[in-house]
């Protein structure tokens, strides 16, 4: 009765105000709003799913981030821009371990969690829909601070004279700032 409870309290608060908080109880919803989704301070990351073969014909949804795993041996992670895939990885990595623990077939092709809409034509697992909000990834002050860095992950590292978009790829990380 209390697993009810919550998850229909959980599904008003969502719909309500259509901001999820994962990790924090509070996080910056009272300072920002325009975070739709949000990740608290700590030393994990945000894991991309998984892909043995990249989805195609293009036009993808733009913004697709996700780990291209089609050749195990030289996965990198990847987004859509709408008509093809750009890597963000810069480099191969070696995730033939990581892809033993993972599913190996679709079981349900048409779930997806969708926050901030009731419904989304876009294709994905996580569906974030907004014109006026965003996500904010996992922040750490240093990657080298994840004890286990799993391939797909994405970090925002915030530190002062640092700050930039780490993504993971099973290997190496990649950086990107502005």
């Amino acid at each position: 009765m209390k697993k009810l409870i919550s998850a229909i309290l959980l599904t008003g608060f969502t719909l309500g105000n259509a901001q999820v908080i994962i990790g924090d109880a509070i996080g910056t919803a009272s300072v920002k709003t325009s975070v739709l989704l949000e990740f608290a301070l700590g030393n994990k990351g945000l894991i991309l799913p998984y892909v043995r073969t990249l989805p195609a014909p293009a036009p993808i949804t733009q913004g697709t981030i996700l780990l291209d795993a089609s050749t195990a041996t030289a996965a990198r992670v990847k987004f859509s821009n709408g008509t093809s895939w750009v890597d963000l990885s810069g480099q191969d990595a070696n995730v033939t371990a990581a892809l033993t623990i993972q599913p190996t077939s679709v079981v349900e092709t048409t779930s997806k969690s969708i926050i901030g809409a009731r419904s989304s034509s876009a294709d994905g697992v996580l569906v974030l829909e907004s014109s006026t909000k965003a996500m904010v990834l996992p922040q750490v002050n240093k990657v080298s601070d994840i004890p286990s860095p799993s391939p797909g992950m994405m970090v925002y590292v915030n530190k002062t004279g640092a700050k930039r978009l780490a993504v993971y790829n099973g290997s190496k990380w990649s950086y990107w700032k502005p």
